[in-house]
C-alpha cells in the first residue's frame, strides 16, 4: 500500500447547468465532476506532473468488451512504444478498496493486460506487479 501525496490542484472547475465541472486536460473537454472524478484528475496530475508520464500516453474511460459485457477502464498507460504497460482503477475517497475492487480490474486485465495495475481512492494506492504477482511498496518506474 502506498499513501499518496497528490500534488497542489490547479484543475479548471466550473459549474455549468447547477452541477460541478472540472476540464480533463486529457480529453480537452469539461466533465461532470464526481468523487471518482476527482481522484482521477488527481492522480492523473500525479501521473503528468510528479512522474513526468507523457499525456499521449494515457486513456481514459476506453470501452472494453468482456464477452457480451462492455466496460469502462479508468485510466491505462502506455510505454514508450504505446504497449499498455499500467492500468489503473479509481474509485472515490470514500470508498474502500476491497476484493471487489481488484477483481473487477483483473477482469480488464484479461482483455488488457499489462505489467502493472493500481486501485486508488485518492487516500491509498496497491499496485501489483503482473510478472511476480506480489504487491509493492513503491510505484513502478516509468520505462525508458
Amino acid at each position: 500500500m502506498i499513501a499518496l501525496n497528490f500534488p497542489e490542484p490547479r484543475f479548471k472547475t466550473r459549474y455549468h447547468e447547477n452541477k460541478p465541472q472540472i476540464f480533463d486536460e486529457i480529453r480537452l473537454q469539461w466533465v461532470v465532476l464526481q468523487p471518482e472524478e476527482w481522484v482521477r484528475q488527481n492522480f492523473i496530475s500525479w501521473l503528468t506532473n510528479i512522474n513526468s508520464i507523457p499525456s499521449g500516453l494515457i486513456s481514459i474511460e476506453k470501452t472494453i468488451s468482456l464477452g457480451s459485457l462492455s466496460k469502462r477502464f479508468d485510466l491505462l498507460i502506455y510505454d514508450k512504444l504505446h504497449q499498455p504497460w499500467m492500468m489503473v482503477e479509481c474509485k472515490a475517497q470514500g470508498v474502500i478498496l476491497a476484493e471487489s475492487v481488484l477483481r473487477q480490474i483483473l477482469l480488464y486485465n484479461m482483455v488488457v493486460p499489462v505489467k502493472y495495475i493500481v486501485i486508488t481512492n485518492g487516500h491509498l494506492c496497491y499496485v501489483a506487479d503482473r510478472i511476480t504477482e506480489e504487491w509493492l511498496f513503491t510505484f513502478p518506474v516509468f520505462p525508458s
